[in-house]
């Protein structure tokens, strides 16, 4: 469903891709938390699933399941409590944050193979307290959100550090346990604040620009946004995790648009129910769009009822497409938008 103030932005729903996949390795995913797409099409969708299905599964548009790298645990190339992928420039690396193991990882995108890591648990300048969202500016330096550090750390691809910004508060510039980060198209960074409830956007050499938001379930209002967002055109995009949602606002903060989810089945759950049939009997059955009675209507229970509806949405991303990729934590699956 969307619903604009705008007419100047459209959306069109694309598809939907996913399945869960409650095993270590193979087609579908495991509460996901972030993706990213190469130029290639490949999409390299992060699934942090505890105890043991952490692992980054490939896929394309076309819903073929490519490969798979990385498991749950603490060796190198482990991940325990996985949070934000990017790909480098070229699309070689992909980075990977681990907030349990205070470490972010690199992986030649190609083959899966490990190829380095750095950090460790601390708070001087290189080192993390749960790093969490990951993002890759034009000269390949990589911006990360230090959560429970409550700051933005740049360092080279290699981990050397360059700038910190941000420190615990909620005054215009502080953050608190800030997770989903992007470089918006002009250089500067945009950081979704989570316990503030907020986007904040800085300069890309750390100086505060702007915030957008505040606490509540209005338009222009967010709950522990997760995941943020800019288009060319300076539009901001929020997953408005707390509030179920994605809201699009204006470079002004003007709130545009809001995406409930109008999810379908995808081609790996059209395979499951060929070959399950009581399970499609029982979906005749269900009702998977009920009319909820009002002791039933907040966000989270809806969602959590309405099958097509974002549930979950933790991180919401772009290819050189155009198409919008939201990662449904909590439906292990991705719906895809086309900006028009």
């Amino acid at each position: 469903m969307t619903t604009s103030a705008a007419q100047t932005l459209k959306l069109d729903y694309v598809k939907t891709i996913g399945i869960v996949n409650n095993a270590p390795v193979g087609r579908g995913f495991a509460n996901p938390v972030d993706l990213a797409v190469h130029s290639d099409g490949r999409i390299f969708v992060l699934n942090r699933g505890a105890p043991v299905f952490t692992r980054i599964g490939v896929t394309n548009m076309e819903e073929e399941y490519l490969y798979e790298f990385s498991s749950h645990g603490d060796a190198e190339g482990q991940l325990r409590l996985a949070a934000g992928i990017a790909l480098s420039n070229d699309g070689s690396v992909a980075y990977v944050s681990d907030e349990y193991n205070h470490r972010i990882s690199a992986f030649d995108s190609g083959s899966g193979d490990f190829v380095r890591a750095f950090g460790v648990h601390g708070t001087e300048s290189g080192e993390f307290d749960g790093p969490t969202g990951i993002a890759v500016d034009a000269d390949d330096n990589l911006y990360i959100t230090d959560q429970n550090n409550h700051r933005v750390q740049k360092v080279t691809s290699e981990g050397r550090p360059l700038l910190t910004f941000g420190s615990a508060g909620s005054s215009d510039g502080e953050l608190n346990m800030p997770w989903g980060i992007c470089v918006a198209p002009d250089g500067s960074i945009f950081v979704a604040d989570w316990r503030n409830d907020r986007i904040q956007q800085f300069s890309a050499d750390g100086e505060f620009i702007a915030k957008f938001g505040e606490t509540g379930g209005d338009d222009g209002q967010f709950t522990r946004p997760a995941g943020v967002a800019v288009d060319e055109d300076g539009n901001i995009y929020v997953a408005d995790w707390g509030n179920e949602r994605v809201q699009v606002l204006a470079a002004d903060g003007r709130h545009l648009m809001t995406l409930l989810g109008e999810a379908t089945l995808s081609k790996w759950a059209y395979d499951f129910l060929s070959a399950n049939p009581d399970e499609v009997e029982t979906r005749k059955i269900s009702n998977l769009t009920p009319e909820l009675p009002p002791h039933l209507n907040t966000r989270h229970l809806i969602s959590s009822q309405i099958e097509p509806y974002f549930w979950g949405p933790a991180s919401v991303n772009f290819d050189c497409e155009g198409r919008m990729f939201i990662t449904e934590s909590s439906r292990h699956r991705i719906q895809v938008y086309q900006r028009g």
